[in-house]
């Protein structure tokens, strides 16, 4: 697989319920110790409380109080109230007042609490003060941080406790208040009453004055304008109908006089002599205009008859006709006339009555805009009375009204249960107080354990080598001893006793049945099968950091390679801390730093060891340039030479971090193993010594996981398969490599 960058990878692990669990059994312990611990301190608090008793008041309030005088008389005062918004607005109200400052400090002073020592330092008893008491407002503060108002649910009920240290003073002064409460409810309506009545009947003096002023003006005015009984409106309707009737006379008038005009332009277009074309039309509706003209054609018809006959002008027939027709023509010029002079004569007659007619409708205009005005002047003094007048029928009705409200005293809050004595002690709650320090004890317990878990930031699980290091895990080493027992190897018995020594890291020898033999031929067979084609001959064993356990991580490793029937040598190349030379008990004389000064010498440095096929080059005597000496081509031939010589080649290394040998030899090696301490390495260190092996490329194969503890949680199945008696012995090289 390809390894993913570590310093692209997260660096936390996710808080899973897993994890929650693991931290839990890990420090179950220490959950325990301060659940424990906080369950006394609470017992130990709990006890030493004083006893707190509650005395309790059950109060009814009523939203809709009994109205003797019917819903159509108001109080001055609203004691209740009817929509549902509305009664939770006055609930509300009604609570706040129980708890005001107001009745607190009226109930401080009737019961003298302020002068009364045990209840301000709320201690079982009746003990006064010493000539120094409390102030009322204090004493109230006092008791009001004491009293509770809880209304029960779905009801009008009110519960108001107190809470004190003497059972009889808390029954004294919740029922003290309760009354306080109630009669200050209905004094306060009878209060406000009084005030209102008294203040209605200042009103009412006042618009008994104004109403009378105001019928008075009203009536001076009357007489002023000299306005009879008769109402201003009748009056109006009266100029209305005569000034209706000038008008149509008027429009008569006018229409006669058009008339007339129009027949004197006709008579006026007829020709002064020319009798023949007089206009019938005009003339035919006169009969003696009609008849002088017939005459006066009879005539001419008679003339023209008498000429056309042969007689003469001169004839006396012809003269005589002649002079009818004139004696006709002048008597009908004359009726002529005297119809253009009656028609001028209508005319003018019509024209004066027009006229005359137009001077009475202008006067009874003028009246009617002068009664206008008095009407509006009349109208505003009539409404200002009218006004004053409803105002003072209200005020005084209202007066009548308040005041028989002023005399009952009915209250919509009645005391349902009196206050009584208790019997037991509500705080402190001892069973309550104890399971709630049990529960907080245990919760902090685990947050302090779940806090180690998240600031150990050690690697724990092979899972984490993976994904957040990036590494192909090799497997595990667990913890153990030479006996297959429990004594355990590691950070903490790194010092071995002299008889003992290297019985830990020979235990794949010693003992091949043990957990510990077969985590490591597992290692083994991991690494054999990475590479079958290309075996890595040269391995590197090293670690992050100093006491990893490497060395004992190379001994195995090697231990178990020439079990399965190699060539191998464990060459110690820590050329600071060398142990190799105290695991198997041999002197360090002769070794590395030896043989790349004197080839000869390599012969003496090759040291066989208990295990078959299995030898040891030890470091040899300290130098002052360790890692120049492992750069240097003299050890590059050394390790060319070695690797001719076996099959494999165990390298144990310093750590990479505190020194450069490491990295100098993971460029002379076929592979590189890092050794990594559960639950004592710290990732970063281990992703920094990642970092310096991929910068140079080195051959990293992978990682183990050492100083596994199988009883540790997610482990068991290492403790199972690695247990004593798990399967049969193995037999043969090939058995143990599988």
């Amino acid at each position: 697989m390809t390894p993913a960058r570590p310093d692209l990878l997260p660096a936390e692990d996710a808080i899973t319920l897993p994890r929650l669990i693991a931290a839990a059994r890990k420090s179950w312990g220490l959950i325990l110790l301060i659940g424990a611990a906080v369950l006394v301190a609470m017992a130990f608090y709990t006890l030493r409380q004083r006893p707190i008793y509650q005395s309790k008041v059950t109060v009814q309030i009523d939203p809709n109080p009994v109205r003797p005088l019917g819903k159509d008389v108001q109080g001055v005062v609203d004691i209740g109230t009817g929509a549902y918004w509305s009664n939770q607005e006055y609930y509300n109200t009604q609570y706040k007042i129980i708890q005001s400052r107001r009745i607190a400090e009226q109930t401080v002073q009737k019961l003298g609490l302020n002068l009364d020592v045990s209840f301000m330092l709320n201690q079982p008893g009746d003990a006064r003060g010493d000539g120094k008491p409390a102030s009322v407002e204090l004493a109230g503060e006092v008791l009001r941080s004491r009293l509770t108002v809880e209304p029960v649910k779905d009801s009008r009920l009110v519960v108001i406790s107190l809470e004190d240290a003497s059972p009889t003073r808390a029954q004294r002064i919740v029922g003290t208040l309760a009354e306080i409460y109630v009669e200050q409810n209905i004094d306060r309506f009878v209060d406000s009453t009084n005030s209102a009545v008294e203040w209605l009947g200042e009103q009412l003096d006042k618009l008994k004055k104004e109403l009378e002023q105001s019928e008075l003006a009203l009536h001076q005015y009357k007489q002023k304008n000299s306005i009879l009984s008769l109402s201003l409106d009748d009056q109006s309707n009266m100029l209305r109908a005569e000034m209706t009737q000038l008008n149509d006379q008027l429009t008569r008038v006018r229409t006669r006089i058009e008339y007339l005009n129009s027949r004197a332009e006709e008579i006026e277009k007829l020709p002064a002599d020319d009798l023949d074309k007089l206009a019938v039309t005009e003339l035919l509706q006169n009969a003696v205009i009609n008849d002088l003209r017939k005459s006066y054609l009879d005539a001419r018809r008679e003339r023209d008859s008498l000429l056309k006959s042969g007689k003469g002008e001169e004839h006396p027939e012809s003269r005589s006709a002649s002079a009818r027709v004139e004696t006709s023509k002048d008597a009908l010029l004359s009726e002529i006339r005297n119809v253009r002079l009656a028609l001028k004569n209508d005319l003018i007659a019509s024209r004066k009555e027009a006229e005359g007619l137009r001077s009475l409708f202008a006067n009874a205009e003028k009246r009617a805009l002068d009664l206008n005005l008095l009407e509006m002047e009349y109208g505003r003094l009539q409404r200002s009375k009218n006004n004053t007048e409803k105002l003072y029928s209200v005020v005084l009705d209202r007066t009548k009204e308040s005041g028989l409200s002023g005399l009952m005293r009915f209250n919509n809050i009645t005391v349902v249960d009196s206050a009584q004595q208790p019997k037991a002690p509500i705080k402190p709650n001892v069973s309550s107080n104890l399971a709630i320090g049990g529960f907080v004890g245990l919760l902090l317990g685990f947050m302090v354990a779940l806090g180690r878990d998240l600031l150990d930031r050690s690697v724990k699980h092979p899972e984490q080598l993976e994904t957040d290091l990036g590494l192909t895990f090799l497997g595990t080493l667990p913890r153990g001893d030479a006996t297959g027992g429990g004594r355990p190897y590691g950070r903490r018995s790194r010092r071995i006793p002299a008889d003992n020594v290297g019985t830990i890291e020979l235990i794949g020898h010693t003992d091949p049945t043990s957990g510990l033999a077969e985590a490591a031929r597992a290692v083994r067979t991991n690494i054999l099968f990475m590479s079958p084609d290309n075996p890595h001959r040269r391995l590197l064993i090293t670690s992050a950091g100093p006491s990893e356990g490497k060395t004992t991580a190379a001994c195995c490793i090697a231990v178990a390679m020439a079990q399965a029937g190699q060539r191998v040598l464990l060459v110690d190349c820590d050329l600071r801390r060398p142990r190799i030379h105290r695991v198997f008990g041999k002197t360090n004389d002769v070794g590395v730093t030896t043989a790349v000064m004197n080839r000869a010498s390599l012969d003496s440095a090759i040291q066989s060891t208990p295990v078959e096929g299995m030898s040891v080059l030890v470091s040899g005597p300290q130098v002052p340039n360790p890692a120049e000496i492992l750069q240097s081509d003299a050890f590059g031939h050394l390790l060319d030479e070695l690797s001719t010589r076996f099959d494999r080649v165990v390298i144990d290394s310093p750590p990479i971090v505190p020194v450069t040998d490491a990295t100098v030899l993971s460029k002379r090696v076929d592979g590189i193993i890092l050794v990594v301490r559960a639950f004592a390495t710290n990732r970063e260190l281990v992703r920094q010594a990642v970092r310096v092996l991929r910068d140079v490329s080195a051959p990293l194969i992978g990682a183990l996981l050492n100083g596994v503890d199988s009883e540790r949680s997610g482990y068991a199945h290492y403790q199972y398969y690695y247990s004593r008696g798990y399967g049969d012995k193995p037999t043969s090289t090939e058995d143990r490599a599988a």
